[in-house]
């Protein structure tokens, strides 16, 4: 079995959401790069990183963060939130994110998954969410 830690971005920091509402959250940390390097230093062997905002506002918020992160750590970072088209898809994965993630916009736009998938193959992830 592979443990994947999460990393989700909100305002600028790690948070954790109750049962995925917005406005109830955990902050558990300040410096989303300090927790990627020390989730690299514990034996991670990749990271779950989602852009918070940007799965709510529907477009990338913390790009450059994530981009950073990706030049601070040597395991490769899986991300996902705010990702609606194959431009977004295709300048994180030129940015050094090694998989893209995409939720809600696969069940709402089912052809940008198997387009996305067909260029580039091997580095799209379906992510669901069950609830109950």
């Amino acid at each position: 079995m592979i443990v994947i830690p999460a990393i989700d971005l909100k305002g600028g920091r790690c948070v954790r959401l109750l049962q995925g509402r917005m406005d109830e959250e955990t902050v558990y940390g300040e410096d989303p790069i300090a927790i990627a390097r020390k989730w690299e230093a514990e034996g991670a062997q990749r990271l779950h990183v989602v852009d918070l905002d940007g799965a709510a506002q529907g477009r990338p918020v913390h790009r450059s963060l994530i981009e950073e992160m990706c030049r601070s750590v040597e395991i490769p970072l899986e991300v996902g939130g705010g990702i609606r088209d194959l431009e977004t898809i295709e300048s994180y994965l030129a940015r050094g994110v090694r998989w893209v993630v995409l939720g809600t916009v696969a069940l709402e736009n089912p052809s940008l998954m198997v387009e996305a998938a067909r260029q580039f193959p091997g580095r799209m992830i379906l992510g669901v969410d069950a609830r109950g």
